[in-house]
């Protein structure tokens, strides 16, 4: 039987029984749901719990607590290993939720600080940031604040993907208009998502999106819906991560996601292949057409401005200049990927992350 989206799976109680802050409330507590992090976990949590110094110190003002996502491999272990870290275990997500949202959601239950903050396993946080974001969230009188960090890839295929991916989202979610009260459009990042517990309290928390891929996205339209205050920035002095360790995950990971936050994936993917279409056939015509010095020049300048306009676009996604002009070649492969992502959302097919697989379809 389906469970009401409005009480807790582990307890039926109601939100405002779950999200209630438990006895010895504390300024912040920082949540990682985790589910087979074993080569990325520890170096997060070294990270967060070297955040405490003076007047910020773990377990006294703010709590680190890492939710075990059913994991197989050590993620458990290496959690519990380390001083400061306090490790729950998620069990089986109830129908009706995805693992992550429900990760989260069981530790949004056990934390006890006025400031909830979500954060993936694959990042890597700057001394002082987890101090700093709360200061930033109330300077904007923002009750959701997400930063988007600094990505490091490694390997050819993901050097070629991923700027052209990030550049399309922030192509599709302009911070300005993000942050915007007027504008509709809203957007977070899963990997560092910090919301005030009553806000969280008041649009449901992860009970009001458990079946979402793109949890985070939603709880960011919720905020804004109910006009809360709503931050998204880039931040790369604050915050780095490694979202995938093999170009297999990426792929899976972004054919979970993409078309969820791309609506026009197909179109996309028809514009990029004319791109590479302009990219590599406009200099053979240049050269089939050398006899002819004006149609050679016109040629030649209409393939300059269509790689000057591919790089432009790429340069959004904030990457370095090696991955952007790696982007270029990689837009067969990106449009594959858009294509991909659409067919497994656009009927009964399904989706698979973490060794779980999800219906989807719209």
């Amino acid at each position: 039987m389906p469970i009401d989206p409005y009480l807790s799976p582990a307890t039926g109680a109601s939100i405002a029984e779950a999200t209630a802050a438990p006895q010895g409330t504390c300024e912040l507590s920082v949540i990682v749901p985790a589910r087979n992090e074993e080569r990325a976990l520890e170096r997060c949590l070294r990270s967060l719990v070297a955040q405490s110094e003076e007047g910020w110190l773990l377990g006294r003002h703010w709590e680190l607590l890492v939710v075990d996502d059913n994991s197989t491999d050590r993620t458990a272990a290496i959690a519990g290993s380390i001083d400061g870290v306090t490790l729950l275990t998620a069990g089986a997500p109830a129908e009706g939720w995805t693992g992550k949202a429900h990760a989260a959601w069981t530790g949004a239950q056990q934390a006890r600080g006025q400031w909830l903050l979500f954060t993936d396993a694959d990042t890597i946080h700057a001394p002082g940031s987890l101090s700093r974001s709360i200061v930033e969230a109330q300077r904007h009188a923002a009750s959701m604040l997400s930063w988007s960090p600094l990505q490091r890839v490694t390997g050819l295929l993901a050097r070629m993907v991923m700027p052209l991916v990030f550049s399309e989202l922030a192509t599709a979610y302009p911070s300005r208009q993000v942050n915007d009260p007027e504008r509709r459009i809203a957007v977070a990042n899963g990997q560092f998502l910090l919301v005030r517990r009553d806000a969280y309290r008041q649009i449901g928390g992860h009970a009001a999106v458990s079946r979402s891929l793109v949890e985070d996205v939603d709880l960011a339209f919720l905020i804004k819906r109910k006009r809360l205050g709503l931050r998204f920035r880039y931040a790369p002095e604050m915050l780095e991560a490694r979202m995938y360790e093999t170009s297999g995950e990426m792929w899976e990971g972004w054919v979970k996601n993409l078309a969820l936050l791309i609506h026009n994936s197909l179109a996309l993917a028809a514009w990029r292949l004319l791109d590479v279409a302009l990219v590599v056939v406009l200099p053979v015509l240049a050269l089939g057409y050398g006899w002819q010095p004006i149609a050679r020049v016109l040629f030649l300048l209409i393939w300059v401005r269509t790689l000057w306009r591919v790089w432009r676009r790429a340069a959004r996604s904030e990457f370095g200049a090696t991955e952007i002009a790696l982007g270029i070649l990689g837009l067969p492969v990106f449009a594959a990927l858009l294509v991909h992502s659409w067919y497994a959302h656009a009927g009964r097919h399904s989706a698979t992350w973490k060794g779980r697989v999800y219906a989807t379809g719209r």
